[in-house]
């Protein structure tokens, strides 16, 4: 983020935390979808999904006034929020699902036997992103599903820049060997 807009983000918190709610409908606007896909490839159900984000932005509301701003993203924030919410759910529900990746993926091509193999994929796929550890997840979540830049998923996670790259570079690693053990 840009200095411009990390002002930006500063001014719209302080306008959220005097109680505008066009400010609450914009930051709502500008990170749903985020956290919602954040969410979604957790949990892997619609409905769970929507309503803990829905819950993310209600403890957003709810907690804002003991949000201090300090130069990192309000993003960084939802995703602690929403990390916690998952965690929880995990633990009242038992073990976490498998991630579901983007539904285009396996998007009738026209072609059965293709269409067969790109879901066979996504499934590989996603139980290798469930084998890692939760920080090689979250920067792999971020960076490939987000599609953020490194310095970005650093200041969103409060990581340094290479602290991430490391993460990356042992999440690909362990997921290339994951994926070479299942195709054996």
């Amino acid at each position: 983020m840009s200095s411009k807009t990390l002002n930006e983000e500063a001014k719209l918190i302080q306008r959220a935390k005097a109680g505008d709610p066009s400010a609450f409908a914009e930051i709502y606007d500008r990170y749903q979808p985020v956290i919602y896909r954040y969410i979604f490839y957790r949990i892997g159900d619609e409905s769970i999904a929507e309503d803990l984000t829905s819950e993310v932005f209600v403890r957003l509301v709810e907690k804002i006034d003991g949000f201090t701003y300090r130069g990192r993203p309000l993003l960084a924030w939802l995703y602690t929020i929403a990390r916690n919410l998952i965690t929880d759910y995990h633990r009242q529900t038992g073990s976490p699902r498998l991630l579901p990746l983007e539904e285009s993926l396996v998007a009738d091509s026209g072609d059965p036997e293709e269409a067969a193999d790109r879901a066979l994929a996504q499934r590989r796929l996603a139980r290798a992103i469930a084998r890692l550890t939760e920080d090689q997840r979250q920067v792999i979540l971020l960076r490939f599903v987000e599609g953020m830049d490194t310095r970005s998923v650093a200041r969103v996670l409060g990581k340094p820049v290479g602290a991430v790259k490391a993460l990356q570079h042992r999440a690909l690693v362990a997921m290339r060997r994951i994926l070479e053990e299942e195709g054996r």
